[in-house]
């Protein structure tokens, strides 16, 4: 298998010019955008989140928001003593929806990246993601070349996005869909040869066709940050209070063990050009 690990640097630079670009379409900040006592003072938190990312993020069969991402922000809820209200997010729409103050926070499987910390602020790491290529076990991928003429398909501007891009768009076709569903189930119906995904696409590729898929290429190793909007000091400081206060007591272990089912990784003190905390 391919491994090819890229740093901040090159991490999703299309990606995130796009997400940043429809920030600015969006307009400015809006008045419903609220400060962390604002926030408390209304007894809520609004979260941004992904609706259909298993375990991520996802709505469940009671209509619920549900995952990883959630347990987490209802954790930070429950520190700060107010209430949380989820807004499920596409993957192209999170960066907008923050910077215009639709939500006060991202939960929302945001890979830290250098282009996306120009539009955002990011708080210290609290999950890794391997982003890989997938694709029928009767196909073989184990290299660039080999992707020559296939149809890959990826969540439109997320990180398996701009690595898909990056590797094989010399080769192959980039079919952009607007979230993971509806890229797995292009995958599921035949419109494209592989998807590029998250390290859980695997177990929903089983779900619906089991024993049929594996994973082909490994892209990227990326960390994820929650996101809160530039100069917020008030939310960066509480989130990065949080994040290490989960850690040390064993709630963040906890929750990482029920969703994730692998070993919590080796966070790093630091990633190029971007910032933990607000500068």
């Amino acid at each position: 298998m391919l491994s090819i690990f890229t740093n901040g640097r090159t991490l999703a630079r299309r990606a995130a010019l796009a997400t940043v670009a429809l920030a600015a379409l969006f307009g400015s900040v809006s008045a419903d955008a609220a400060s962390l006592e604002e926030a408390k003072a209304r007894g809520r938190i609004i979260v941004g989140i992904q609706g259909d990312n298993q375990p991520w993020g996802f709505v469940n069969s009671s209509g619920q928001q549900d995952g990883f991402d959630a347990d987490i922000a209802r954790l930070f809820a429950e520190d700060l003593g107010v209430e949380v209200e989820f807004t499920p997010l596409a993957v192209s729409n999170r960066i907008p929806a923050l910077t215009t103050g639709k939500v006060d926070v991202l939960f929302a499987t945001m890979a830290m990246t250098e282009e996306r910390a120009k539009a955002i602020q990011y708080s210290k790491p609290y999950a890794g993601n391997v982003i890989s290529l997938y694709g029928p076990k009767d196909k073989t991928i184990t290299t660039p070349e080999e992707a020559a003429g296939l149809s890959i398909g990826v969540p439109r501007s997320s990180t398996q996005d701009t690595a898909a891009t990056k590797l094989l768009e010399s080769t192959a076709t980039i079919r952009r869909f607007d979230d993971d569903a509806a890229s797995i189930q292009a995958l599921l119906s035949g419109q494209v040869d592989a998807v590029g995904g998250n390290q859980f696409y695997l177990q929903r590729l089983d779900n619906a066709a089991p024993g049929k898929y594996e994973r082909k290429i490994d892209f990227v190793t990326v960390f994820n940050g929650a996101g809160t909007r530039q100069g917020e000091k008030d939310w960066n400081e509480a989130i990065n209070a949080f994040i290490d206060k989960i850690k040390a007591n064993g709630e963040h272990a906890a929750v990482y063990a029920k969703w994730m089912k692998v070993p919590v990784p080796q966070f790093p003190e630091s990633i190029p050009n971007i910032p933990f905390t607000v500068q």
